[in-house]
């Protein structure tokens, strides 16, 4: 397979600080979690919960549902950016959606019989913002939706590498979407021990630290745009690799072993020696479990000489499918700001990791997620001079 020169030439967001890149930039660099103390969870909707939840906005015309209409503005942005770098989309755009619960709300609404229009119905398929985004902006290229609970945007990303690579398409948008966290979801991934909703993020999500117990909820959608068409890309986006553990529905098989292989194989994809990598952003969600999996990787790969960390869920929330996508977003525009947006440490840590706003050295990006059922992947994004 040959390797194109890739880039990411454009970016969307929206996110639990609200809608725009700028908007997602200004939030993370403030240092504070982007959660809210929402009511209506628990027994009765009697309780309070911290959410990273997306805010009301977009664009009426997309319809009445949140997700469409963030999924439409994130995948807008990301176009109107690549267009402002000097793209020009190819003969044939592929789209990628990167989803796990897709439209929850939607659902929630079919399922207790409120879907009096079919099209209240359709807009519940997770097939249809995709087709309406092609629709919108007449590309005619492959399309699917990529699916590995919280590795499924690192996965799209990859997936549409090998489009490009393979001469499948000539430039690939991949949208990443998940605003998930209806009282169910959350009452469930609490009930796992995962998701902590009843302290401030920044006290429950401690990556790396001592004192964790565990994620915020958070949602996003998050458009990026690859070619090798651009004349003035974000970063190089260099390669990456999967890998299963094939162990266990929800927890990390303890050996590490196929996320260890993971990302092995991911500098081998992107042509990268290990001592390249000057950062990881780490998929980082404050469990113990996925703690000792990162460490783990760091050790059997890094040795001594181990890249600096950082982590985003502190201040994102966990965004589920697309969690990938809004922490690489970050660690794509440091490239161009010379600043990593940091969480701010709050107890003992890893000697690595950073601490809130640090100047950005360049180099090797690495990026991890780990999506529960064992779905590992890894992607390396670097200065625009490898495009």
């Amino acid at each position: 397979m040959s390797h194109n020169h890739i880039g990411v030439a454009g970016l969307g967001l929206v996110t639990g600080y609200g809608w725009g890149r700028e908007v997602f930039w200004d939030g993370l660099c403030s240092g504070k979690s982007a959660a809210r103390l929402l009511g209506g969870f628990g027994d009765g909707g009697a309780d309070s919960a911290w959410l990273a939840r997306v805010p009301e906005g977009g664009d009426p015309a997309d319809g009445d549902g949140l997700f469409g209409r963030a999924f439409m503005a994130s995948g807008r942005e990301a176009v109107a950016d690549a267009r402002m770098r000097g793209w020009t989309p190819g003969e044939r755009v592929g789209v990628l959606y990167a989803g796990c619960f897709n439209d929850m709300y939607a659902w929630r609404e079919v399922s207790r019989g409120n879907a009096r229009r079919s099209r209240d119905f359709v807009r519940a398929f997770p097939s249809t913002p995709t087709a309406m985004f092609m629709k919108e902006f007449g590309f005619h290229g492959p399309s699917f939706e990529v699916s590995a609970t919280c590795s499924s945007s690192n996965n799209a990303m990859l997936t549409a590498k090998q489009w490009l690579d393979t001469g499948k398409a000539d430039d690939v948008v991949v949208i990443a979407a998940d605003l998930s966290f209806t009282p169910e979801v959350v009452a469930g991934f609490a009930g796992m021990g995962a998701a902590v909703v009843d302290i401030e993020p920044q006290e429950a999500c401690r990556p790396f630290q001592e004192g964790g117990r565990g994620f915020p909820p958070g949602e996003a959608a998050v458009g990026f745009v690859l070619s090798s068409r651009s004349s003035d890309p974000y970063a190089a986006f260099l390669g990456g690799a999967m890998t299963s553990d094939g162990y266990h529905a929800t927890g990390m098989d303890p050996s590490h072993a196929q996320a260890i292989r993971c990302v092995t194989e991911a500098l081998d994809d992107a042509g990268v020696h290990a001592e390249a990598v000057r950062y990881l952003n780490a998929h980082g969600t404050g469990t113990e479990q996925c703690n000792t999996a990162e460490l783990a990787f760091l050790e059997a790969v890094f040795g001594t000489d181990q890249p600096s960390l950082y982590a985003l869920k502190p201040l994102l929330g966990h965004c589920l499918a697309s969690a990938g996508a809004v922490e690489l977003a970050a660690g794509v525009m440091a490239y161009e700001r010379d600043v990593i947006p940091a969480a701010p440490i709050v107890s003992a840590a890893h000697p690595r990791l950073l601490d809130g706003l640090t100047s950005f050295d360049g180099g090797i990006t690495l990026k991890t997620s780990m999506g529960m059922g064992g779905y590992n992947s890894a992607v390396l994004v670097g200065p625009t001079t490898a495009v």
